[in-house]
């Protein structure tokens, strides 16, 4: 109770500080010897602790008024990395501003918010301050106030207000190094290998077409490929990378946040999903699905999302093309559409009742080793039915 009142005291007016306690006291007791000993210089003690009391509680809250604060924006990073925070303290007055404190009440970890002590910022000048926020899980972190502490200039009274400067913080999920999936390998090889051929045949053969980048040139390289405007602004020879053709395969990722999960197997599958989407990235056609958002594709736009998503969101229709599943589920299972594969996270002996090809993830063995080589209970996988060779069945 005593706590939550100096708390109130501190940041609607000041607080005393021991210094100003023992002021305060002294006072008291110079003020009572004067009243009894009637002596003039007891009154006069009295006076002046009453006016450095006074002078004490205002200035701190008059020294941090006029102090602005700006956040630089912060750069997602992935769990396990360090934040990089930035804070810009101005001081636009034409006084210097000495001796206070600023606290970052951030609420990532749910550590200690780290504060610093900044000794003076020059009148018409700013400070920038600098600090790194380790993180453990991935998630989407939201926070505005930054607290400033003062008890400038004489140190009698603590003074703290709190300034508003909104930010949000992305911390993506782990993406595992893959050098094979088996889940993702065998995705329409013959038929996507086909395409490939065939469209990359007239990329090569082109000089003309949609350029994904430009680096600088390598021996053999054709010279109709060269593009001559930026070569000749650098002054090397710059070669054109023209955008090539993944093929008609279209594969989702399918994450089953709709069921009730518990938090380590959920935190497993998402690093899975975010691990899968990627090394598919580079093959496929590929989205992502949730209940949450549903169909989504875009590097960024999946981050955010596996940042995002939390497990019973409100269920919606699953997409009726082939699917990489990770559940929790074993029912789920059984009504996957032909085709399609899946990662289970399942406590009890489970056996597949479908034709869907997939396997059992064990929370005690490493995610990365049981996602680059197939389970030894597990059927050989097969590829996955593509648009081409449907459509040729049907003809």
């Amino acid at each position: 109770m005593l706590n939550r009142a100096t708390n109130w005291l501190e940041h609607h007016w000041a607080t005393p500080a021991y210094a100003g306690w023992l002021l305060a006291i002294l006072t008291i007791c110079f003020f009572g010897a004067a009243t009894n000993t009637m002596a003039g210089w007891l009154y006069v003690l009295s006076g002046v602790g009453v006016a450095l009391l006074g002078v004490g509680a205002v200035l701190p809250a008059r020294s941090i008024k006029s102090i602005q604060i700006d956040r630089e924006a912060i750069l997602p990073v992935t769990a396990g990395a360090d934040l990089e925070i930035a804070l810009i303290i101005r001081n636009p007055t034409p006084q210097i501003q000495t001796l206070f404190q600023i606290r970052d009440l951030s609420s990532i970890n749910g550590a200690k918010p780290p504060q610093t002590t900044i000794e003076s910022v020059l009148p018409q000048n700013q400070h920038r301050w600098v600090y790194r926020q380790p993180t453990e899980r991935r998630g989407v972190y939201r926070w505005e106030k930054v607290a400033l502490r003062s008890g400038a200039p004489i140190g009698l009274f603590w003074c703290q207000r709190f300034r508003s400067v909104p930010t949000i913080v992305y911390v993506y999920p782990q993406v595992l190094n893959l050098e094979r999936c088996p889940l993702i390998d065998g995705v329409g090889v013959q038929d996507r290998q086909i395409d490939r051929q065939f469209s990359n045949r007239h990329l090569e053969a082109a000089s003309e077409g949609i350029t994904r980048s430009l680096r600088p040139y390598r021996y053999g390289d054709p010279m109709r490929s060269i593009h001559w405007r930026t070569s000749a602004r650098y002054g090397e020879f710059q070669v054109r990378e023209l955008e090539i053709d993944r093929g008609g395969q279209d594969v989702v990722i399918y994450l089953d946040s709709s069921a009730n999960w518990e938090s380590a197997d959920f935190e497993q599958a998402v690093i899975a999903a975010c691990t899968l989407y990627f090394y598919a990235d580079a093959r496929l056609n590929v989205k992502l699905w949730t209940a949450g958002t549903g169909l989504i594709s875009g590097d960024r736009q999946v981050l955010e999302t596996l940042a995002a998503v939390q497990t019973n969101e409100p269920s919606s229709p699953m997409p009726a093309n082939a699917l990489v599943c990770l559940t929790n589920q074993p029912q789920q299972i059984a009504t996957l559409p032909p085709g399609s594969r899946w990662l289970l996270w399942s406590h009890n002996q489970f056996k597949p009742a479908s034709e869907a090809v997939g396997m059992t993830i064990d929370p005690d063995r490493s995610l990365q080793q049981q996602l680059s080589r197939l389970d030894t209970n597990s059927r050989e996988l097969s590829p996955l039915p593509s648009p081409l060779k449907q459509q040729n069945e049907l003809n």
